[in-house]
């Protein structure tokens, strides 16, 4: 049965429309905030459709996540005590404290250790917001806390470009060859 291979081509479409940027940097400020799907879902396939602005798109995500940090962050900073009882609900609580505590032991060891620690949490997948939030609640100091999103998030979204434009028209027919076993794998890991 091929699930993943319609949805791939119906995001090669969607990639392809004049609002595609937007919605990007839309995706990618959401997700640094509050929304959990990560911003690649759209990067990857806009860079694919036009390999020649794969590097243009990836700027568009980082200045995105980057308001996005900057929001989460204020938030943590003046309103986390307002919105726990939405985050209770959500069952996200736990995750966001137990990312406080540790990035408070973390402030308290070393600050370049933080720096380092969120330049890592702007590369992995972990959902950005969990980070922002955390920052702000701990008070990390908000110039390096936002040098540290940019080089870990730029790192990730740069790197996505360049492997595509290195890979060109080659990645994407392996994209094209192996959909259907990488979604299926991908959605048995998040099952």
């Amino acid at each position: 049965m091929k699930v993943f291979g319609p949805i791939y081509e119906r995001a090669l479409a969607w990639a392809r429309s004049p609002r595609a940027p937007a919605l990007l940097t839309v995706l990618s400020f959401a997700e640094a905030v509050i929304f959990p799907v990560p911003p690649e879902v759209m990067l990857a396939p806009m860079a694919l459709s036009q390999p020649r602005r794969a590097f243009w798109f990836s700027t568009l995500s980082l200045l995105g996540s980057l308001a996005g940090a900057m929001l989460g962050y204020a938030l943590g900073h003046y309103a986390y005590e307002l919105i726990k009882p939405l985050f209770a609900s959500l069952g996200w609580i736990d995750r966001i404290e137990a990312q406080v505590a540790y990035l408070r032991e973390i402030a308290a060891q070393s600050p370049w250790k933080t720096f380092w620690i969120l330049v890592l949490a702007g590369f992995t997948p972990i959902p950005l917001k969990f980070f922002t939030w955390a920052s702000g609640i701990v008070g990390v100091p908000f110039l390096p806390f936002m040098a540290s999103m940019a080089v870990g998030r730029g790192k990730r979204v740069y790197l996505i470009a360049l492997a595509i434009r290195l890979g060109g028209a080659r990645a994407e027919a392996a994209l094209r060859r192996w959909i259907e076993p990488i979604g299926w794998i991908a959605t048995a890991l998040l099952v």
